[in-house]
């Protein structure tokens, strides 16, 4: 089976695309900055060092790779947008400029096809009600800045024999591993605690349907997606029914918050995702998910 190199994939995101891949019987390889535990992957991973440096030369960290899957982001921890911080030179400069560096090393050594994890964030604040792939993004901000250039220096990158994706995620959910908490953990934690929880909406897809996405990507007719966007999406959801689910399965008494108002939230479209066979786990993989991480506190 083909090599696949995941850059970041001891990431939240980046695990769940290391282990799907792992389970379709791929050949990966961790790419990333410190070598994980020997525990946090569910089988053993081949790991090699990989920075977001653009004066490093790092080649040869695609040596016999078909494929490279770009998941890595430097970022102030717990935060996308305005992840920056006070830097934000260095924040474009490892993200876009560091990025550009790998994609150009990975077409040079001859790797196939490269994703890239993108975000919903390049959209902005863009008027349009629904976002497909050809509306015109307007990011609002430098997270969505960098993500938007590096997507298209990876599009004027494709060819024949260097196939190219990138996938805009929204947000994501889902286990996190046992050596990180998962995004909804100070949430429950919260409304065990009987704390007040304000309402709030957004889109959100399970991280192995992002993984899903991913292997789409590598396995796809390559005139179908190469130099192509795609929207990774899935179900429309608030705090209120996340924690009526969670409710549900702890059989903790206290009142939910109210619904979050839908009016103004703007939805990815996937068709152009779903015409390659992708089909996400939907309301239904939601309610399983949570249901697990409340049992896991019980």
């Amino acid at each position: 089976m083909s090599r696949v190199l995941v850059s970041g994939g001891t990431g939240y995101v980046g695990r769940f695309i290391v282990e799907h891949l792992l389970a379709s019987g791929y050949k990966v390889t961790v790419a990333c900055r410190s070598r994980p535990a020997a525990s946090f992957f569910s089988r053993p991973v081949a790991y090699l060092p990989l920075y977001l440096d653009p004066d490093r030369d790092q080649i040869a960290a695609f040596d016999d790779v078909c494929y490279f899957v770009h998941a890595a982001f430097e970022h102030v921890e717990g935060r996308y947008r305005g992840g920056e911080g006070g830097d934000p030179e260095g924040f474009r400069r490892a993200n876009l400029d560091g990025s550009i560096r790998l994609f150009e090393e990975a077409r040079s050594a001859g790797v196939r096809r490269s994703v890239f994890l993108s975000s919903r964030a390049v959209y902005g604040k863009t008027a349009s009600p629904i976002l497909d792939e050809s509306t015109t993004p307007e990011p609002d901000t430098l997270y969505g800045e960098v993500k938007l250039a590096a997507e298209n220096v990876l599009e004027s990158l494709a060819g024949p024999a260097f196939v190219t994706a990138s996938l805009r995620v929204t947000g994501v959910y889902g286990q996190a591993g046992s050596v990180r908490r998962h995004k909804w953990s100070s949430l429950f934690a919260d409304y065990l605690a009987g704390a007040s929880v304000p309402p709030r909406i957004g889109t959100e897809v399970h991280g192995d349907d992002v993984a899903r996405a991913v292997r789409q990507m590598l396995e796809a007719d390559p005139a179908k997606i190469s130099g192509k966007v795609f929207n990774v999406s899935d179900v429309l959801t608030d705090t209120r029914e996340i924690l009526a689910i969670f409710q549900a399965a702890t059989g903790c008494p206290h009142p939910l918050p109210p619904a979050a108002d839908p009016n103004g939230v703007k939805v990815m479209t996937t068709d152009r995702l779903r015409t390659l066979g992708w089909t996400p786990g939907g309301q239904e993989r939601l309610a399983v998910t949570i249901g697990g991480l409340a049992r896991d506190l019980l």
